[in-house]
């Protein structure tokens, strides 16, 4: 008796269009890549679909390797786990591993990114010129370490002067405002979580 023909495969599925072994080899890495991102993170299949809007099955389709990512599945995959789209996909390095440096002049300030993930901690140095001290609020947290200058930080109703190799943290839903202390010109490394991320500074423990 005749075999009946396999019907098509279902769209997004491992048997799509044949593709390259390089991308293959890309596309397979991604999976095992997710999962050990959720697991990481401590979260559920159920959990993450909540976050996504994209099934369960779906999911577990991904991360075992039987679904072909999209860029449609893995843009809220990659907010979802706060990660870039490059990091997720595992995509190769460029040949120039230089950031091209484009300053910003913003409130009284000049700011130069050093990073270009949004969603993420971003990173400036911020050269502080004089300005009127105005608080403001808004969602996030923010650290600064000063480079050159000193800096003063009004919190509230707190005012503190750091000068070059201190640190302030703080979380920006409380009224703040930081410049020059003296006038002049201060620098500043800065990193700015727009969630209220955290960053982690790790330093070696004091000597005996």
């Amino acid at each position: 008796m005749p075999r009946a023909a396999a019907g098509p495969p279902a769209p997004g599925t491992r048997q799509n269009d044949p593709v390259d072994p390089e991308t293959e080899q890309v596309l397979d890495a991604i999976g095992p890549r997710l999962r050990t991102l959720r697991r990481t993170r401590g979260l559920t299949l159920q959990a993450l679909a909540a976050t996504t809007g994209i099934s369960v099955s779906t999911l577990s389709r991904l991360e075992s390797g039987r679904r072909r990512p999209t860029l449609e599945l893995l843009l809220p995959l990659a907010r979802a786990h706060r990660v870039a789209l490059d990091d997720l996909v595992g995509a190769p390095p460029t040949g120039d591993p230089r950031v091209h440096l484009e300053p910003l002049r913003k409130h009284g300030t000049v700011i130069v990114p050093l990073t270009r993930y949004p969603g993420r901690i971003q990173v400036f140095k911020q050269v502080l010129t004089p300005r009127e001290p105005r608080q403001v609020t808004h969602e996030g947290y923010e650290w600064f370490y000063v480079l050159a200058g000193e800096v003063r930080l009004i919190l509230g109703d707190e005012e503190l002067v750091l000068r070059p190799g201190e640190v302030a943290e703080f979380d920006t839903a409380r009224p703040h405002w930081f410049g020059p202390a003296d006038g002049g010109v201060a620098e500043v490394l800065h990193l700015f979580g727009p969630r209220g991320d955290q960053a982690v500074v790790r330093a070696a423990p004091p000597a005996p």
